[in-house]
């Protein structure tokens, strides 16, 4: 808190609620100050107290949102030594990107049904080499 610029907004604010017909200005700029002091001290507090600020130890424990765990990119790729690069062009754009068959068809300026023949040898590539029938 900053007394000071609080005691001159409070001063400030004073000024322009004075009516000189109720009494000297230099009494009721005390009483404006001190009250409208009190009044932040009391709404910093509550502030305060809804407020939670972890200790240090708190965030030496978090992990942090990037590590060195290898991409999903790297992962697909393990998997995909034995497929063709037309078929690893689908498996990347189907599971990085999401595109379509159409979308990938476009992008790589083949027909729909070479796509599809990508992604049939793809499919039966990878499961082959993970274990399924």
């Amino acid at each position: 808190m900053n007394f000071c610029q609080d005691g001159l907004i409070a001063l400030w604010e004073a000024s322009k609620r004075f009516n000189p017909a109720k009494g000297n200005f230099p009494t009721y700029a005390y009483h404006y100050i001190k009250g409208y002091i009190l009044m932040e001290l009391t709404r910093e507090t509550k502030e305060s107290e809804r407020t939670f600020y972890p200790e240090n130890e708190f965030w030496d424990n978090t992990v942090a949102p990037y590590t060195e765990e290898p991409l999903v990119e790297d992962i697909l790729l393990q998997h995909c030594q034995t497929l063709t690069p037309n078929q690893r062009k689908w498996l990347l754009l189907t599971v990085l990107e999401g595109l379509s068959i159409s979308e990938i068809a476009e992008k790589e300026k083949v027909s729909p049904s070479a796509v599809k023949s990508w992604r049939k040898g793809a499919r039966d590539k990878l499961k082959l080499s993970m274990g399924h029938n």
